[in-house]
């Protein structure tokens, strides 16, 4: 049932050991406390990922909203969860836009990824998840987390920290101390603390020490500027509409950013099972519906112009925190987001936030990012002693560190994450394939480690 949330015990608390299901709820003036939790919680990367996209972070808010509904009706109230901006798809909108792709043609590319997503989730949900882990195990979705991530540190090494390179600085060390210093929510929302302080410590240098002569993303060009420029949000309506726009679609583009599907597989699996674990409750049986519902979000959402969404582990981590797992607060939570994405003034004021401060957060967001790929492989017991798995693995990363280009024809060409995505999934396959051509040949040794059946490699 979506709806229908039956009261939990006198609605007021929970007593040691309880928890609040999905399908329940505490009395409403506490749930819009919960609601208001998760916006903020999701509130941080939800606007960052679209400023880095170059996309209408306001309309990335409001359609993060309508996203979350959606979900909820697909999965049936059974998983509660926030679909937020998607940071997968980054680095493939970078490469876009370096050959000349505009907002629509970014859209246009993420709005195919999203109907294969929903596709795959299709599939998982009539043949099981064990489909796709056959497809992807974790050595291959670990490597494709990687690569998504550390494939984006000439971003934030290019186009953001040259911007303001002491800013960029600054508001790195204070995201840093504020996510280990401090414990619970507030060490949660560190990205946004460090980038909330970055901005206005960049106001107040424009107030004391002038304008900065350095890298003017505007014009591409080395000049002398303000750090910040409000002109946009003054000229902005408090009420209204954000700018939205058509997609269109190129097949350049779409290969660029096929490869973040593998990604969204593992990290909406991952969170799935999260939330089972937590709420104890098997989810498997929604695990297909769970993957639909982020594929339609992301259509819905591109459709108009907004941003690719997913599941967000910050939202995980708040119920964690409090037990309360009500999709009632993820309703809430939706209709907040919708109405501060009907604020223009807001959306140009987020808009403004200045380059340097994005490097100081990008390095930290890439870095963990990629780092979540090293957890998959250590959580699964990844074998890299068998070259299975190590020799793809480690070419795809590089390549998509790099980026390395590879010109497919005269007009087209495969680079960075799209190429590293490429060898690491058709290059395991591919070995994985002669491998045990080989030991059913010779007969030598038995099955290859990455081989042998429920062993630690494959899984």
């Amino acid at each position: 049932m979506a709806f229908g949330w039956k009261l939990h015990g006198d609605g007021r608390g929970l007593a040691p050991g309880e928890v609040v299901r999905p399908g329940e709820r505490l009395s409403w003036p506490r749930m819009i406390g919960f609601g208001a939790q998760h916006v903020i919680a999701m509130f941080g990367a939800t606007f960052v990922f679209p400023l880095l996209m170059g996309l209408n972070a306001n309309l990335a808010i409001m359609m993060s909203g309508v996203a979350t509904i959606l979900f909820l009706l697909i999965v049936q109230g059974r998983i509660p969860s926030y679909l937020g901006t998607s940071a997968s798809f980054v680095g493939a909108v970078a490469a876009i836009r370096a050959g000349g792709g505009d907002n629509g043609t970014v859209t246009g590319a993420i709005l195919v990824a999203g109907v294969v997503l929903a596709l795959c989730g299709v599939l998982i949900h009539y043949l099981g998840v064990s489909a796709i882990n056959r497809i992807f195990p974790p050595v291959v979705t670990g490597a494709v987390v990687m690569l998504i991530g550390f494939g984006l540190a000439y971003v934030a090494a290019d186009v953001y920290w040259p911007q303001d390179q002491w800013m960029a600085l600054i508001t790195m060390v204070i995201a840093f101390v504020v996510i280990v210093l401090f414990r619970g929510f507030t060490g949660r929302i560190g990205i946004l603390i460090g980038l909330v302080a970055g901005y206005v410590l960049s106001w107040v240098a424009d107030k004391v020490f002038g304008d900065i002569t350095a890298l003017n993303a505007a014009t591409g060009k080395i000049d002398t500027h303000p750090r910040i420029s409000f002109a946009s949000v003054a000229d902005a309506p408090w009420i209204g509409f954000p700018t939205m726009h058509a997609p269109h679609f190129a097949v350049s583009a779409v290969v660029l950013v096929l490869p973040a599907v593998i990604a969204l597989i593992a990290e909406n699996i991952g969170h799935v099972k999260a939330v089972g674990e937590m709420t104890g409750t098997d989810v498997d049986p929604y695990m297909g519906r769970a993957i639909i519902g982020d594929g339609v979000g992301t259509v819905v959402a591109t459709a108009v112009g907004g941003s690719p969404t997913t599941t967000y582990a910050e939202n995980i981590g708040v119920m964690a925190a409090t037990r309360v797992y009500s999709t009632a607060a993820y309703y809430i939570a939706a209709v907040v987001a919708i109405l501060l994405g009907l604020c223009p003034k807001f959306g140009a004021l987020v808009a403004a936030t200045p380059g340097g401060v994005l490097g100081g957060i990008t390095v930290i967001l890439y870095g963990m990012i990629g780092l979540l790929g090293a957890k998959i492989w250590i959580e699964n017991r990844v074998d890299f002693s068998d070259p299975v798995n190590m020799v793809p693995i480690g070419a795809g990363i590089i390549l998509a560190i790099g980026p390395v280009s590879q010109q497919i024809t005269k007009n087209f060409s495969l680079a960075g994450i799209a190429l590293g995505t490429v060898v690491v999934l058709g290059g395991y396959h591919l070995l994985r394939a002669i491998s045990a051509r080989t030991q059913a040949t010779t007969g030598d040794g038995g099955p290859a480690p990455a081989l042998a059946e429920g062993s630690d490699s494959t899984r």
